[in-house]
């Protein structure tokens, strides 16, 4: 497979090598696919975690249970902020 680069993309794959962070381009691309596959892991297991409490959330509004909506949000800003200091 061939992959042809932008030039700005080119000239900062050429800073990090000056820059001594990596040895050659080769480098640079399996560090970018490394984190590329890392992220996609990341996500995948975000979407399962969250589908599995929108079941139990469905769960437990077919039986009756409630959750107030500001609680709700309170929470999910919660885990926004968590996931934002993660960055």
């Amino acid at each position: 497979m061939k992959v042809t680069l932008k030039p700005e993309q080119e000239q900062f794959i050429q800073s990090q090598i000056e820059r001594g962070i990596f040895a050659n381009p080769e480098q640079a691309i399996e560090a970018a696919l490394r984190l590329l596959e890392e992220q996609s892991i990341s996500y995948e297991q975000w979407l399962e975690e969250t589908r599995a409490e929108v079941e139990v959330g469905l769960t437990q509004l077919k039986q009756g249970q409630k959750f107030p909506l500001e609680v709700a949000f309170e929470q999910l800003q919660q885990k926004l902020d968590k996931l934002r200091e993660g960055q």
